[in-house]
């Protein structure tokens, strides 16, 4: 991706210098409480910091990123969902959406979705529905070690560890649902260019389990991407994990941010990110 050209077919939004906040490193070992929907932003037992980063416009970018390369991808993909907040069609619409679509950008023989998040900027959403907030810290989803304990979470054991034997990766589809996103968009980093050293192993802590996850810190080395004014016929599909350990982009770290060329008056963003487990 160091190399790639600009696209001069897709509208130029052009490159944005932006904050993102990474983990400082410590001897501690990091933890997150994760608090409940609508109920404030998880507490935190670590240290960060503020980067000022170059995001580049991924519509620009020739080639296009793809999940085995830069660990992301974006996909034009309308949904028959006329309200993402409904859960029966989530499972009977959404669910069956999102396999086709995983299914032919990877070529993966079986996909599980397991988990819908909805997120809004301002905390609660319309009529009182408890939402999370967008995530400001860079974080990758899934490390080395919760990646396959999340299908033996998920599977029963025989399958499980029937499954776990050939590769699998755990994949995240981010979808604007309200408008075009304005107001708090999404920079992911081009997983080529994370080095092993800055994914930090960081607790996350629930009410009844213990999960894990990457908080990542900072180097020049890094690349990030943003697609401005994501709509809602776009999914970017985004890489958490990978069982292959040849190259093939594992982690993809990403985060919110405040973009500085938000507009006045911009609408919150209000988003859903769905997770998949993807065996080939």
């Amino acid at each position: 991706m160091a190399q790639a050209a600009l696209r001069q077919s897709e509208p130029d939004f052009g490159s944005v210098t932006a904050a993102l906040n990474f983990q400082v490193a410590s001897a501690e070992r990091p933890k997150v409480f994760v608090t409940p929907p609508g109920e404030g932003q998880h507490e935190r037992q670590a240290s960060y910091a503020p980067s000022q980063i170059e995001i580049l416009d991924g519509r620009l970018l020739d080639p296009r990123p793809t999940l085995d390369r830069e660990g992301f991808a974006l996909r034009r993909a309308a949904s028959a969902v006329t309200d993402f907040y409904d859960e029966d069609q989530i499972a009977k619409v959404y669910d069956t959406e999102l396999t086709r679509l995983v299914r032919q950008v990877t070529g993966a023989k079986k996909v599980v979705v397991f988990d819908h998040t909805r997120r809004l900027d301002d905390g609660d959403g319309e009529n009182g529905r408890a939402l999370r907030k967008p995530v400001r810290t860079v974080h990758n989803d899934y490390t080395v070690k919760s990646g396959p304990q999340r299908v033996r979470d998920l599977l029963e054991p025989a399958e499980a560890e029937k499954l776990l034997q050939g590769r699998f990766a755990v994949i995240n589809a981010w979808r604007s649902i309200r408008g075009p996103v304005e107001m708090t968009p999404l920079a992911v980093a081009d997983a080529q260019t994370v080095a092993p050293e800055n994914l930090v192993a960081t607790d996350l802590i629930y009410s009844d389990r213990v999960g894990e996850i990457y908080e990542v810190t900072h180097s020049p080395e890094q690349r990030w991407v943003s697609f401005p004014r994501m709509t809602p016929d776009e999914v970017l599909l985004i890489k958490g994990y990978d069982s292959l350990a040849d190259g093939t982009a594992r982690f993809t770290p990403h985060t919110a941010f405040d973009d500085p060329a938000t507009p006045a008056g911009a609408a919150p963003r209000e988003s859903i990110e769905s997770r998949m487990l993807v065996f080939y």
